[in-house]
């Protein structure tokens, strides 16, 4: 089993900048390397989205076209944590944001308890 603990939600204002932090426990990490950690986010009345992932051994990101240029995910390897960053924060961001985890050749299965952010005008 995995546990993924988000923190670093908040509030913000427009065009600042926030970081979330996922770190995830579990004795299945030590077996695989190739999962993905993802960001989604889920703001009332909009379907969840996929925010950013980052497959953890290649450290490939992706990007939602709703944050690209404005985010920045990452991976501290030695913490099993994963980072995104946000710049320029529009009032649209304010969501919901969940941490999640893929293990090869599975959705994403686990996922933290969510950190509130909202972005002011």
């Amino acid at each position: 089993q995995v546990q993924l603990v988000e923190s670093g939600g908040g509030l913000a204002q427009a065009g600042g900048s926030l970081r979330l932090s996922c770190s995830a426990s579990g004795r299945t990490l030590d077996t695989y390397s190739s999962y993905i950690m993802g960001w989604f986010r889920l703001a009332p009345g909009r379907e969840r989205e996929r925010v950013a992932q980052i497959t953890w051994n290649s450290n490939i990101p992706y990007y939602a076209e709703s944050v690209e240029g404005r985010a920045t995910i990452s991976r501290d390897s030695a913490q099993n944590t994963v980072y995104l960053e946000m710049n320029s924060l529009k009032p649209e961001d304010t969501a919901i944001y969940y941490c999640a985890l893929a293990m090869p050749g599975r959705g994403f299965e686990y996922w933290g308890q969510g950190t509130q952010v909202t972005v002011s005008s």
